[in-house]
C-alpha cells in the first residue's frame, strides 16, 4: 500500500511530560534546569527540562554525569502516581473527542482523523483538541499531522515544545530530506555510526541509496530504513484498549507442601509476567498472590506498590504475600501471581533509584529472552 491523500494521522506528544507535571506541582521550578530521577549519585536521569538539555543532559544519563554538566540543576524525585493521574486525564480528554486513537506511551498518542477533513478539517480539529488538552490538564502538548505515523511523529519532534505542524500529502520526502539520519525512528547509535562513516548524514542521502545496497549493508532492517527515509509507513493506528491485568497460575500435578519447590515456582512465574510487562512497556502498581489448597479453598492477598516492572522489586512483594497467605500448612493445589493497576511506562523510567548498571542488566536479560525465548535465561532460584 502506498501513501494515500485521504489518510490523516496526528501524533500528539506531551512536552517534557514528567517535568511539566512537576511544574504544575511546584511553579517555582519553571525556567530552571530540572532533572527527574534518582537523588543518589548512582541514579539515572529519567527526564529533564529543556533548560537542562542545553547542557547536553538527556534521559538515561547517570545523575553524576548530569550534575557534572550542570552543577546547579534541580533534582526532583519521581512521583509516578501523579504522572499516571495526568496521563489518564489526557487520555480521557482524547477518548471523548476522537473516533480512533492509539496510546503508544504514557505521554504519546496517535489519532486517526481519516475522513474528518470532508466534514470538519483535520488541522482545525487538531488545533482545537490541542487547546482542549492544555485547558483540561494544564500541560503543554505538540502535534504533527500527516499521511502516516512515521512522518507525524518526526514532525512532532521537530516542532516541540508547544508547536503544531501539518505536512501535506506529497511533501513527506521533502520534509524529511534535510533532516539528520538520527531523526529517523529505528536508527540507533550503532546503525547511525555505520551510516555516518559512509558519509550518509541526511535523510535525503539515505533515501537515494539503492534498496539492494541497504539490504546488503543492514539486512532486513536496511529495507525498512530505506522505506522510512522515503517517507513510507503503512502501519495502522491500533485502537486503544486498557489492559486490566496480567496473571499466571500453576496447578500442580500432585498437591504439595514442599516450600522450596513452591518458592521456585513463584520466582519463575513472577519473572515470566514481569518480562511480559516490560515487553509491553507497562508498569504494575498492585501485586496479588493466590493459593488454592487441596480442599479447593482459595485465598488471595494483594498489595499496592510503587509502579515498577523489575523482577527484584516485585519478587520481594510476592514472597511476603505468600508468607502471609500460607498459614494453614495444608497441601497446596494451585498458586497464582497477578499484576493489576497497569500503566504505560518502561523500566528506564521506573528505576529512579537504581544504577545505570542495573538498567543495562535488565536490558541485556530481556534482549536474550526476546532472541532465544524467556525460558533460556532464568534466576537460579527458579530452578529448571
Amino acid at each position: 500500500m502506498l501513501l494515500t491523500e485521504d489518510r490523516h494521522i496526528t501524533h500528539m506528544d506531551l512536552d517534557t511530560f514528567f517535568v511539566s507535571v512537576e511544574y504544575l506541582r511546584n511553579p517555582k521550578l519553571r525556567g530552571k534546569p530540572v532533572l527527574i530521577g534518582g537523588t543518589g549519585d548512582r541514579g539515572v536521569v529519567a527526564s529533564c527540562s529543556y533548560e537542562a538539555r542545553k547542557f547536553g543532559i538527556h534521559s538515561g544519563m547517570p545523575i553524576r554525569a548530569a550534575k557534572y554538566l550542570c552543577s546547579h540543576a534541580v533534582i526532583v524525585k519521581s512521583d509516578f502516581e501523579a504522572y499516571s493521574k495526568y496521563s489518564k486525564l489526557v487520555t480521557e480528554v482524547i477518548k471523548e473527542n476522537v473516533p480512533l486513537f492509539e496510546k503508544s506511551s504514557i505521554d504519546e498518542f496517535y489519532i486517526d482523523l481519516t475522513g474528518m477533513d470532508k466534514f470538519f478539517g483535520c488541522k482545525k480539529f487538531s488545533d482545537e483538541l490541542k487547546t482542549k488538552v492544555t485547558k483540561e490538564s494544564g500541560l503543554s502538548i505538540s502535534y504533527g499531522l500527516s499521511s502516516n505515523k512515521l512522518i507525524s511523529k518526526v514532525a512532532t519532534n521537530e516542532i516541540k515544545p508547544n508547536g503544531q505542524i501539518e505536512i501535506p500529502f506529497g511533501d513527506e520526502r521533502s520534509f524529511l530530506a534535510p533532516l539528520s539520519i538520527m531523526k529517523i525512528p529505528g536508527i540507533g547509535k550503532e546503525t547511525g555510526y555505520k551510516l555516518l562513516k559512509m558519509g550518509v548524514e541526511t535523510v535525503k542521502t539515505l533515501s537515494e541509496i539503492p534498496v539492494n545496497m541497504m539490504h546488503n549493508l543492514l539486512g532486513k532492517n536496511g529495507i525498512e530504513l530505506h522505506r522510512r527515509a522515503n517517507g513510507i509507513d503503512e502501519s495502522p493506528v491500533v485502537p486503544y484498549r486498557e489492559q486490566k491485568s496480567i496473571s499466571t497460575e500453576e496447578t500442580f500435578q500432585t498437591d504439595t507442601i514442599d516450600l522450596h519447590f513452591i518458592h521456585q515456582e513463584l520466582v519463575r512465574m513472577t519473572e515470566k509476567i514481569a518480562f511480559e510487562l516490560r515487553s509491553q512497556n507497562r508498569l504494575t502498581g498492585c501485586v496479588s498472590v493466590k493459593i488454592r489448597y487441596s480442599d479447593f479453598q482459595t485465598e488471595q492477598k494483594q498489595r499496592a506498590i510503587t509502579y515498577t516492572n523489575s523482577d527484584h522489586v516485585i519478587l520481594t512483594t510476592v514472597k511476603e504475600l505468600f508468607e502471609k497467605l500460607y498459614t494453614k500448612r495444608q497441601l497446596i493445589r494451585l498458586i497464582g501471581v497477578r499484576f493489576t493497576d497497569l500503566i504505560p511506562g518502561t523500566y528506564q523510567i521506573n528505576l529512579f533509584d537504581d544504577t545505570q548498571e542495573s538498567i543495562r542488566l535488565y536490558q541485556a536479560i530481556d534482549s536474550v529472552k526476546k532472541q532465544y525465548g524467556e525460558k533460556f535465561l532464568i534466576r537460579a532460584a527458579a530452578g529448571i
